[in-house]
């Protein structure tokens, strides 16, 4: 009979036996709290400032138009995260973030340099130009940064790769995009109902059609050079400190310089903010979103390569690896857990694929020497998931498999279940598990019995 590794015991506590109790700042609800309290407190500051420079009617036609692009940017980066999906409050906090505590900072920023600029210089529109292609570009970007260096600080489990950067940068600066918009445009719609204008032609259309229209994903290309930077950190040892410092602000700065020349597009003469936006800016969103979804297809290869030995030990069905690393098959498994079992497990089954795929990536991280101190103790955490959620998600991961596996050619007769096939046979399903390892019958192996 084969043997399987036994499951680790949970530490019995502490390393020097005492129970150690966090003080009052440390508790969870006090950090959520001020922090809670610290967005709404901004929140309340920034839409007084805005609706005091548009009015009340701008201000509630800036919100109306300000907040058409968000759902698509949002679904966006929600899909872009679907590999390994992050808590939906982090997405919460950087959007808040974003909207909120960024936009704060950026006004009260940029005005107070603008006015002494021009009290410095003695001339007005030098540093309006001044400050919309050098002060801007850098209050804005260390702002909006500030969100993804707490998530990558604080949510460090959350935040394993370049898509976590991405999305968690890319809703940061939506949220920002958004309080930004509501400012323009409600100013834009105040400036049409004291010049009359109104249609196509009045500058609340144009101040729409090129921050809506043609550049909602302007901001969030800025700040996701500052998210793959920390994405690059999270994916280095721990031990290569310069690197995990220095990539960041590198992506930091590439984000303020091209911040910068896209806000400086105005000043290279009356057609250079189309040459920018068409010689610049749409093949850089190109680019990156190629990168972003090739890194999404790269992490599902990983799932495909990393879970194998999980077979081999018994945790995992044969056909999971080749499940989990299909978006398809995986939507597969939660409709059929969702149609037979109903919601619950469908859930169930979701959040099965999500510990399957962190622990994939866990283990990748550890094959390259780059899992941290608690790798043992995660991978245990892990699996323990798994193991509680395995007889809802067993029966919907082989149906999806059943309905997603290509047909293999039969050159002979098929072997009995749970034997080898010889080269040149079929086997039947649960026989040999895709991607060439063999497959081996699920052990009735409780990890909780000693």
């Amino acid at each position: 009979m084969a043997t399987f590794p036994p499951y680790p015991t949970h530490p019995a506590g502490p390393v020097d036996g005492a129970l150690r109790h966090p003080r009052w700042w440390q508790r969870r609800w006090v950090r959520y709290g001020a922090l809670i309290t610290l967005l709404a407190l901004s929140g309340l500051v920034i839409l007084a400032l805005v609706r005091e420079q548009t009015g009340t009617e701008g201000f509630l036609v800036g919100i109306c138009l300000a907040v058409l692009p968000v759902p698509l940017l949002i679904a966006a980066f929600r899909w872009l995260d679907r590999v390994e999906p992050g808590p939906w409050r982090n997405m919460l906090f950087a959007f808040a973030w974003g909207a909120c505590a960024a936009a704060l900072i950026a006004i009260v920023a940029n005005s107070f340099a603008t006015r002494w600029i021009a009290t410095a210089t003695a001339d007005p529109s030098s540093a309006d130009t001044l400050g919309a292609t050098v002060i801007a570009p850098i209050v804005e970007e260390s702002s909006k940064a500030a969100a993804v260096l707490l998530v990558f600080l604080f949510r460090r489990r959350d935040f394993t790769g370049i898509v976590d950067g991405v999305v968690i940068a890319g809703v940061t600066a939506t949220g920002f995009a958004f309080t930004e918009n509501i400012l323009y445009l409600g100013t834009a719609f105040g400036t049409d109902q004291i010049t009359g204008d109104r249609g196509i032609a009045s500058v609340t259309a144009a101040t729409f059609f090129v921050r809506v229209i043609m550049s909602p994903f302007a901001h969030p290309l800025f700040t996701v050079l500052t998210g793959i930077g920390f994405g690059i950190a999270a994916l280095s040892a721990e031990r290569q400190h310069v690197r995990r410092v220095l990539v960041p602000l590198g992506g930091l700065l590439l984000a303020m310089s091209m911040h910068a020349f896209w806000n400086g597009s105005s000043t290279f003469g009356p057609y250079g903010f189309f040459a920018v936006y068409g010689a610049f800016m749409v093949p850089a969103f190109g680019l990156l979103t190629w990168l972003a979804i090739w890194t999404r297809q790269r992490e599902l290869r990983t799932v495909r390569e990393e879970l194998p030995v999980y077979v081999f030990a018994g945790w995992l069905g044969p056909a999971e690896p080749f499940v989990l690393g299909s978006m398809r098959a995986r939507q597969m498994a939660r409709d059929y857990a969702g149609h037979h079992l109903g919601k619950q497990a469908a859930r169930a089954v979701g959040q099965y694929e999500a510990y399957a795929t962190s622990l994939a990536f866990l283990r990748h991280r550890g094959r390259r020497g780059r899992a941290g101190a608690d790798y043992v103790v995660r991978e245990r955490e892990l699996l323990a998931e798994l193991w509680k959620r395995r007889q809802v998600a067993r029966p919907a991961m082989e149906y999806a498999a059943r309905m997603s596996a290509p047909p293999r050619p039969v050159y002979g007769p098929p072997v009995p279940y749970g034997t080898a096939a010889p080269y040149g046979t079929a086997a039947p399903y649960g026989t040999a598990a895709p991607y060439g390892y063999p497959a081996a019958p699920y052990p009735a192996y409780n990890p909780y019995r000693s």
